[in-house]
This record gives C-alpha cells, structure tokens and sequence, in this order.
C-alpha cells in the first residue's frame, strides 16, 4: 500500500516532521491515538525513505528524521570548529560506555588515575554524558551513564552496536592503557567492590 493512502502511516509521518526532539512510539500514539499500529506505521516508513535523501532512524528507541550521512555535507555553510577531546576524556567516555552506570572512583579505578571535575563537564555538554543517579551504597556515590546524544552522535541504535574489544585491538585503537578495561571485571565480589570505591568517592568528597 503507497503511504500517501494510509492515513495511520501519514499521521505519524507527521507527528515526527513536527516533533522538536526524537519520540519513542509510546510518545507518538500521544499524538496519532491508541488505535494506530505505530511499530507498522514506522517500519514502512522506514523502509520508504530507505535511501532518500532524507532517512527515518531510531536511536535509543526514539525514532527521528536526518539527512543522509552522504549528503550532510551539502547542507553545511559554515566549516564547523572541531574540537579535539583530550585523552582523559576519551578515555573517561569510553570506560563509560563500555561499563556503566559507574561512579567517579570506579572511572578512576579503571583508569589508574584521577580525573577533574573538568572532564566530566566537558562530556555532558556534549550532551553524551548524564548524572544516573547514585549506587545504593555507603556513601551512595553519583553514577554517570550515556545519552542518547552519544548514541545518535556515534550512529548507534543501541550500546550494543559499540565495537567490542577484540574488535578495538585488532584495529589498533587499544594501547597498555586501555587494555585495563578489558580486564576490570569485578565477578562475584562487584558489591564488595562498589563498596570499596564508594567510600573512596565519600571520602573525597567529604
């Protein structure tokens, strides 16, 4: 069936042209009711502007219009400023996002050395880091997480899309240093563990 006689498929194709941010299909039956089949209405448009030039994406479960990676280019009319990341906040991101949630000391833990304030800053106003809440621990330290920004930023669906670390190694992207987060696991003592690292954290802060 053409889109254009489906009403349910061109209602929510209109709810997501109008929405400011990326929706969840929860958050378009809001606009377009209870009684439209949302996941179809998505896969068919999806698979319509399947190499448009625009495309339909979802990115952590929320659903949004982008230009085509290959034609991005055509609209930018201004070169944009790039700004490298320094090497603790590479590094802070990807322990991150490999292991979260995790805390300030457990970053630290892993990395073998302490990080600013700073760092983390820098990485939520990137939008790719957020506060998660805080561990049910002594202490009960602050836990960071993912966005997703970083996902829609990096072209992930979900963190399972992110390379794994063989993958990493065998690319060269991993060095001594980063080898550490393949071999931080904390079993069957990770309550021991967090405890451990939250009083670390407590005793800092305090």
């Amino acid at each position: 069936m053409l889109i254009e006689h489906d009403p349910d498929v061109r209602a929510v194709e209109a709810a997501l042209f109008a929405a400011e941010a990326p929706m969840t299909a929860e958050q378009i039956k809001l606009y377009v009711g209870e009684s439209v089949d949302v996941g179809a209405a998505l896969r068919t448009l999806a698979d319509h502007y399947q190499g448009r030039g625009i495309e339909l994406v979802c990115r952590a479960k929320a659903w949004h219009f982008q230009t085509a990676p290959d034609l991005s280019h055509l609209l930018r009319r201004e070169k944009a400023e790039m700004r490298k990341l320094s090497r603790a906040a590479v590094e802070t991101l990807a322990i991150i996002a490999y292991h979260e949630p995790v805390s300030r000391a457990e970053i630290e833990a892993i990395r073998g050395v302490q990080i600013s304030k700073g760092t983390l800053d820098v990485l939520m106003e990137a939008d790719w880091v957020r506060p998660a809440g805080r561990r049910d621990v002594p202490g009960r330290p602050l836990i960071y997480a993912t966005t997703p920004g970083f996902l829609t930023h990096f072209g992930l669906e979900t963190r399972r899309d992110l390379p794994g670390l063989q993958d990493l190694r065998a690319a060269g992207l991993l060095d001594p240093v980063d080898d550490v987060l393949d071999g931080m696991d904390f079993g069957d003592d990770e309550e021991e563990a967090h405890d451990a690292l939250a009083r670390a954290e407590s005793d800092e802060e305090n």
